[in-house]
């Protein structure tokens, strides 16, 4: 008698993966329509950049993001057209004065930021290249600046990771605390903003904390951060002559100079007034949609991957600019 062989048993589909909504012709799992509800739910008018960012880690860390890749890929493009959408809400005047009052104090944080980045790295062990991607990312402007260094000082994915995964948990607290900090001091709208400009790192969370605070805050602090954000070039080319890459090359912040172009249009075609009001909305409207992308980009992994010591460093610098700038603009 012939015996059947035994078939394999069947493998069991988590339920999140099932797909469980149709919409028109698309069938959605689970994992896909909470992603897709959360999105929704950002772009509605109770949506904020604090409620974004809290969506977004729900989904990283409840959920798992079903489009990881492609959310890296629209994060960055969608908050530059944003910020520079954002340039219709300025006129050229406005950014001149705050890039001029923010630059002295931009100019010491930096300097005073790398410098403490180093030491720290040294006493805590961190290898040479994590150390001054993280302390270039407190520096300057978060992920953007440790895009930049990256390839100059030629770090392995696994620095990236550690270096872009501290710099953005730390952004992720700040859009939550800087608000609640600035009401209990009594913060003015100016103070503020160029306070939220100087000490939190990345653009996205400078743009959500500011947001929260109200509209003279977002215009101090945009433009105060779009000056810091152009020292990318000279502290990139400086990185290459302290490590001694042969042939680095600099990667340009050409976002900025289309803000600069858009807010010298709004200034001097008064035609286009009518219509800033509503490019300065969707841009607002992007900037909240990239915030909710970055909390879901924000998985389990790559929290796990940061470490202790990267961690600390980064915590220590940010506490430090933080106390440091928040006295000398209250002292002024």
């Amino acid at each position: 008698m012939k015996i059947a062989p035994a078939r394999p048993l069947p493998t069991a589909t988590p339920w999140l993966m099932r797909p469980v909504v149709h919409v028109g012709p698309w069938r959605l799992t689970g994992q896909q329509a909470g992603f897709w509800l959360a999105l929704l739910v950002c772009g509605l008018p109770v949506g904020s950049p604090p409620l974004a960012l809290a969506l977004g880690l729900l989904v990283a860390l409840g959920l798992g993001n079903p489009y990881a890749a492609r959310s890296r890929q629209y994060t960055s493009r969608l908050l530059q057209w944003s910020v520079v959408g954002l340039g219709f809400g300025l006129n050229a005047e406005q950014a001149l004065q705050a890039g001029r009052e923010g630059m002295g104090l931009a100019v010491a944080s930096i300097i005073g930021t790398l410098a403490l980045g180093y030491g720290l790295g040294r006493w805590l062990g961190i290898d040479r290249r994590t150390s001054h991607l993280i302390a270039s990312g407190t520096a300057i402007c978060g992920g953007s600046a440790i895009a930049a260094v990256g390839p100059v000082v030629r770090a392995e994915e696994g620095q990236l990771s550690v270096a872009l995964g501290t710099v953005f948990l730390l952004n992720s607290v700040a859009l939550f605390l800087f608000p609640l900090i600035g009401h209990a001091l009594h913060l003015s709208q100016h103070q503020f903003g160029l306070w939220a400009a100087i000490a939190i790192h990345d653009t996205s969370s400078v743009v959500g904390a500011a947001t929260a605070y109200g509209d003279e805050a977002l215009r101090i602090a945009t433009t105060v951060k779009l000056a810091r954000a152009l020292w990318i070039i000279p502290v990139t080319l400086g990185t290459a002559l302290v490590f001694r890459t042969p042939g680095a090359r600099v990667q340009l912040p050409w976002f900025i100079l289309g803000f600069v172009g858009v807010v010298l249009l709004n200034t001097y075609s008064p035609g286009l007034r009518t219509a800033a009001p509503v490019v300065v909305g969707l841009a607002k409207m992007g900037l909240t949609v990239t915030l909710f992308l970055i909390g879901a980009g924000l998985s389990g992994r790559v929290l796990r991957a940061v470490g202790a010591r990267p961690l600390v460093q980064g915590v220590v610098l940010w506490v430090v600019v933080s106390a440091a700038s928040l006295w000398v603009i209250m002292a002024r």
